[in-house]
C-alpha cells in the first residue's frame, strides 16, 4: 500500500509539472528577458529576479558543484558494474541500482528533451549568449541525483553516527544548491519550480519501485 501510495504521489507530482509548464508556456507572457526574449508569468518572474540581482560568483559555484551529482551516479553505476563482474550475471545485480540506472536514464532523457524543446531562456546572458533556462537542469540534476543516493545510503551504511552525517550533509548541499540557483540570478523562479517538480514526480515513482 505505501508503494503504491508513493506512486500515485510521484504521477501526481509529474502531472503538476506538465501543468506547470503549460501555464509558464501561456500565462502572462512578456518580453522581459535578455534580447526581448519573452517569459510566461513575468510579473512574478521579474519581482523575484529585481530582488536576486545576477550573482556570477554564486552562478560558478553552484555550476561547478553540479559536478557532485554526476560523480555520485557514476559511482553508483560503478557499484553496479563491479556486482554485474563479481556475481557474472547482471540479473543479480541489486534490484534497486539496476532501477537506479534506469532513473538515471530517465532523468538524462528530461534533461536533453527541454534543452530542445525551449520553453524559455535564462534571465541574463552567459557568456554573451542566450541558454535555455526551463527547468533548471542543475535543480533537476541535484533533486533527482541526490535524493535517491540518500535512500541508497541510508540502506548501505550500518554506522548510526555516520548515517545521519552522511544524510544531513546531502539535505544540506541540496538545499544550498537549490537556493543557491535561484539567488545567483541565472534562472527564472518558474525554472526552478518546474525542476523541483518533475523532480519530486520522478523520486517518488523511483521510490515506489526500487524495491
Amino acid at each position: 500500500m505505501k508503494k503504491t501510495k508513493m506512486l500515485f504521489i510521484g504521477a501526481g507530482f509529474i502531472a503538476a509539472f506538465v501543468l506547470w509548464t503549460v501555464l509558464v508556456s501561456f500565462v502572462d507572457v512578456r518580453a522581459i528577458g535578455p534580447n526581448e526574449t519573452s517569459v510566461g508569468f513575468a510579473g512574478l518572474n521579474g519581482c523575484v529576479h529585481d530582488l536576486t540581482g545576477v550573482n556570477m560568483r554564486l552562478y560558478l559555484i553552484t555550476d561547478w558543484l553540479g559536478l557532485v551529482p554526476i560523480a555520485v551516479s557514476l559511482g553508483f553505476a560503478a557499484l553496479g558494474l563491479v556486482q554485474w563482474i563479481k556475481r557474472k550475471s547482471i540479473f543479480k545485480v541489486d534490484r534497486s541500482i539496476l532501477v537506479l540506472g534506469g532513473f538515471y536514464i530517465v532523468v538524462a532523457a528530461v534533461y536533453f528533451l527541454f534543452e530542445t524543446v525551449i520553453i524559455n531562456y535564462r534571465p541574463t546572458l552567459i557568456n554573451g549568449f542566450l541558454e535555455a533556462s526551463y527547468p533548471s537542469s542543475t535543480t533537476i540534476l541535484v533533486t533527482s541525483v541526490m535524493p535517491t543516493a540518500m535512500m541508497q545510503l541510508r540502506a548501505r551504511i550500518k554506522n548510526k553516527i555516520l548515517k545521519l552525517c552522511v544524510i544531513n550533509n546531502v539535505g544540506a548541499f541540496i538545499a544550498f544548491m537549490v537556493i543557491g540557483r535561484l539567488v545567483s540570478g541565472v534562472h527564472w523562479i518558474t525554472d526552478i519550480i518546474g525542476g523541483t517538480l518533475v523532480s519530486a514526480g520522478l523520486v517518488m515513482i523511483y521510490a515506489s519501485v526500487s524495491e
